[in-house]
């Protein structure tokens, strides 16, 4: 009886690891996601291939591809695993404690600043888990880096994920007084055009859109930046040392306000607020590292500073 548990848990695994080759695109990516080597990986899939009699992949030294059996195998597996997935969680007593390793990819600067309070907070509240925690600004692709879910700040461009709004991050303008005391009194958003500017090239690069918080009347303008980055940090610091105009995420220069080495510029007037999402992908079953994770991050996101409910 054991040796054939042990069996139907090797299969489990060798399925595993053929989806893992599928969805990661290759043999050496299944292997670094899974923690193992090239050869194991490749030989799970000779063992996989020879239980079921057919090629499921057709290999050359520069691509992969599926054969019509790997097609219909990769359909099966995924199901197949879902299932022993939650057969797993059921029998075992843990379908709501969260165990394993959990792969969540955040915004470069919210993620290092804002989120490491909450991440500790779950880490506390269910000591099973670990968590690799990978920071980069780009667009998550969810299967192919087997990445759980990901903290996205601004709008969805991927209708294929599932989107859980958090909340919101308010954004002002700012500048050093030394930029500002070259300059006459700012009056109206007009007057911004014909300063300096730091782009923050997510987000903005060639034109600012600004509403009157009052009635909510937009007005937009063209700049011509002095200086484009993608680091939310790189344009605090610009800013700080004048090099130009910068509209960024209120958390990020609240001590900076405070303290006097920026000046909110024209407060009655404010960009459009970033939404914060939490994204993963569609699947028939989620694992309770997930579920608890989401309910955490539905929980403290609007009260971290810097953040508020979405309007």
């Amino acid at each position: 009886m054991r040796k054939n548990f042990i069996f139907a848990g090797d299969r489990i695994a060798i399925l595993q690891t053929f989806v893992r080759i599928v969805e990661s695109g290759s043999l050496s990516a299944a292997a670094v996601q899974m923690d193992t080597t090239q050869p194991t990986i490749s030989r799970r899939l000779q063992s996989l291939e020879q239980m079921l009699g057919v090629k499921l992949i057709q290999r050359t030294t520069h691509s992969m591809k599926l054969t019509d059996d790997g097609e219909r195998c990769y359909q099966h597996a995924r199901r197949l695993i879902e299932n022993w997935q939650l057969l797993e969680d059921e029998v075992s007593g843990v379908r709501d404690e969260p165990a394993g390793v959990l792969r969540v990819r955040a915004p470069h600067a919210f993620g290092q600043d804002q989120l490491i309070e909450p991440l500790g907070e779950y880490l506390r509240r269910y000591p099973q888990i670990n968590i690799e925690w990978i920071l980069n600004d780009r667009s998550p692709d969810f299967i192919p880096e087997g990445i759980d879910c990901a903290i996205h700040v601004g709008a969805i461009t991927d209708p294929s994920v599932v989107a859980v709004l958090l909340a919101e991050v308010p954004r002002i303008v700012v500048a050093a007084p030394s930029l500002l005391g070259c300059h006459g009194v700012l009056n109206q958003p007009g007057d911004l055009a014909q300063l300096p500017w730091v782009a923050l090239s997510s987000f903005y690069r060639n034109e600012v859109t600004l509403n009157q918080i009052a009635n909510g009347e937009p007005f937009r303008f063209a700049i011509t930046p002095r200086l484009s980055t993608d680091s939310l940090y790189a344009v605090r610091k610009a800013a700080i040392n004048g090099l130009g105009v910068g509209m960024v995420s209120s958390w990020v220069v609240k001590e900076d306000l405070e303290q006097g080495r920026l000046q909110h510029v024209l407060p009655d007037w404010q960009a459009a607020p970033l939404p914060i999402y939490l994204l993963y992908p569609y699947a028939s079953y989620y694992p309770a590292r997930l579920r608890k994770f989401i309910e955490l991050m539905k929980e403290v996101m609007p009260g971290l500073t810097g953040t508020r409910s979405a309007r």
